[in-house]
């Protein structure tokens, strides 16, 4: 069920099309859609009574036992509505947040879900003990729990309490955990920032992970499912003519992501928020690139880095079906690429377009080194491009091409490495 809003953008070819594949995802089989459109929501079902109606009748008709919505509800809405069709309902972050639950794979990852969950439990628990309502207090029954004030604490209403507090217990826990993994993973992610940092993102399908095999051989899971991947991978991304990169696939977004889960994995993200170059993976063949595109943009804002320079990658070239789309949000988001990830088209463009980024900030420079320090010479070879050896007794002079930050890391690192000329 979708309901559409002036203020909520949508599929115009097909609105339930990423509801579908939502609930696909989380193992339900879908039977039958409805979308509605409406310039103001109701506040007591959001969709109205009669669509209500129809809904209860939609249901039945093809033996349907959920009710999922495109939409954010509130508890009492979801309540009003179960009660009316006579089924579970699920809305929007509800179900990203089972399927999220479902893949989480890592300590990390589990832990963050679950404090999302529960954030969103949270406001929601009265509802699940309407059960305890005909006890004194919690809502009728005797006088008191009529009239209100001394004695209308019964039973009902002292389990919500402690229901409560046993999430909030549990909330606070859990972000004193992820707080302990946050702190962790900056301290990581800092800790190579003499190297250059590349995070792919985009919207989820979008052939992060594909991409990321076909670049380094990483073997990172890859599936045509929503959130086959999220934990954050980082490996080592050789370009040629000794250039090198750090390489970090991450989880990704989708259009209307709850702020609670983007607030949880914030940690994950930690490579996206440090990152010195962002490779905007784009599924080109989807017909609503441009919406997914501006959903992936509004969480990088949210992420705080929306101004991290960004390399847009075009994917699934060989399956698009209309180019001119592309060559319109090419205009629109430049600079970018064209490849496919799965026939390996056009990748050899975006090693180009990676290392001329790279090179913005390369300079060349003259470099004498002990022969003795071999790990100073393998370092040298790991992080520069080598265009020329001299040997001269002991020592060895090299005219290479570096990344301005790797340069002044190995002179400070490596006290026996004399810098004989350095120049733009």
């Amino acid at each position: 069920m979708a309901v559409i809003t002036p203020e909520r953008s949508a599929d115009v070819r097909n609105p339930l099309a990423e509801l579908a594949s939502l609930a696909s995802t989380a193992g339900a089989v879908v039977v039958d859609g409805l979308i509605q459109r409406r310039t103001r929501i109701d506040s007591a079902t959001y969709i109205g009574k009669g669509k209500v109606a129809e809904l209860r009748e939609r249901a039945d008709a093809s033996d349907a036992n959920l009710v999922i919505f495109d939409n954010d509800l509130t508890p009492a809405q979801i309540r009003e509505l179960e009660e009316a069709t006579g089924r579970k309902v699920l809305d929007r972050s509800e179900l990203i947040l089972d399927i999220f639950a479902a893949r989480a794979r890592t300590h990390e990852a589990r832990l963050q879900v679950e404090l999302a969950q529960l954030q969103y439990t949270a406001p929601r628990l009265r509802g699940m003990w309407t059960h305890l309502e005909r006890i004194a207090g919690a809502g009728g029954g005797t006088g008191a729990g009529n009239v209100g004030g001394i004695g209308t604490r019964g039973p009902g209403e002292r389990q919500i309490e402690v229901d409560r507090r046993i999430v909030a217990d549990r909330v606070a826990f859990l972000r004193r955990q992820i707080d302990e993994i946050d702190q962790r993973k900056t301290r990581e992610v800092l800790s190579r920032y003499d190297e250059f940092q590349i995070a792919l993102v985009g919207y989820t399908n979008s052939g992060k992970s594909t991409l990321m095999n076909a670049l380094t051989g990483a073997g990172q899971l890859a599936e045509d499912k929503l959130f086959a991947t999220l934990d954050t991978k980082t490996v080592r991304w050789r370009l040629g003519e000794g250039r090198a990169a750090l390489l970090s696939d991450t989880v990704g977004f989708v259009r209307d992501l709850p702020h609670r889960l983007v607030a949880s994995f914030r940690a994950t993200l930690e490579e996206t928020i440090h990152a010195n170059l962002l490779l905007h993976v784009v599924d080109a063949s989807a017909p609503n690139a441009s919406a997914q595109i501006e959903s992936v943009l509004k969480v990088l804002a949210e992420l705080g880095c929306g101004d991290i320079p960004k390399l847009t990658v075009f994917n699934k070239m060989d399956v698009a079906e209309d180019v001119s789309i592309v060559q319109v949000l090419e205009q629109q988001h430049e600079p970018s690429v064209r490849i496919s990830a799965k026939s390996g088209e056009g990748l050899d463009g975006l090693v180009a377009a990676v290392t001329a980024v790279m090179a913005g900030s390369d300079v060349d420079a003259t470099l004498r080194a002990p022969i003795a320090d071999g790990r100073l010479l393998a370092t040298i070879e790991q992080r520069a491009q080598v265009r020329e050896r001299r040997f001269d007794g002991e020592f060895v002079e090299l005219d290479v091409r570096i990344n301005r930050t790797h340069l002044d890391q190995m002179r400070g690192r490596h006290p026996g490495m004399i810098v004989v000329q350095s120049t733009n």
